[in-house]
């Protein structure tokens, strides 16, 4: 699978350990930087980031940064982009089956290392199921378009 990482300074570390061991489980890993434990304006490498899987160069995103919040907003202003917050491998898995997420994003002052691999190892195996997370999706992309989506199923 093709992934697309980045971070600000907050979670250089976190992302290199993540990013290691996604080469390692042998994924094509792209990375958006930050290269060096510097501060950077995190809000342009969401941006490089969700821009990749938008455009179909790579196919999940992982974003880092102290909280996941801002990475999270940042990414999620993207059209086309779905991003979640994860601190726990549950959400992981239900961004993926129930949202169609396509980038998680984890807070390096929130989860250690190995918690952030195994939140990154759900939500990579998880994919999307269809059923009735179908027409929530397409509510949320109904909201990107400018329109106002279905309150009910039935409405849908």
């Amino acid at each position: 699978m093709a992934i697309a990482i980045g971070c600000d300074e907050a979670a250089f570390e976190l992302k290199e350990a993540v990013r290691r061991m996604l080469e390692a489980d042998g994924h094509a890993v792209e990375d958006f930087g930050t290269f060096e434990n510097r501060p950077v304006l995190y809000p342009g490498i969401a941006y490089a980031v969700s821009r990749s899987i938008v455009d179909g160069r790579n196919d999940r995103g992982i974003l880092f940064c102290g909280t996941g919040i801002g990475m999270a907003i940042s990414a999620n202003k993207v059209p086309g982009i779905r991003a979640a917050q994860a601190h726990d491998t549950y959400s992981a898995e239900r961004a993926r089956k129930s949202n169609d997420a396509q980038i998680v994003t984890i807070g390096a002052r929130v989860v250690g290392p190995e918690l952030a691999k195994s939140i990154v190892r759900s939500f990579l195996s998880s994919e999307f199921e269809a059923g009735r997370s179908v027409a929530k999706v397409e509510g949320m992309k109904a909201i990107e378009r400018g329109e106002v989506p279905a309150v009910t199923e039935e409405a849908a």
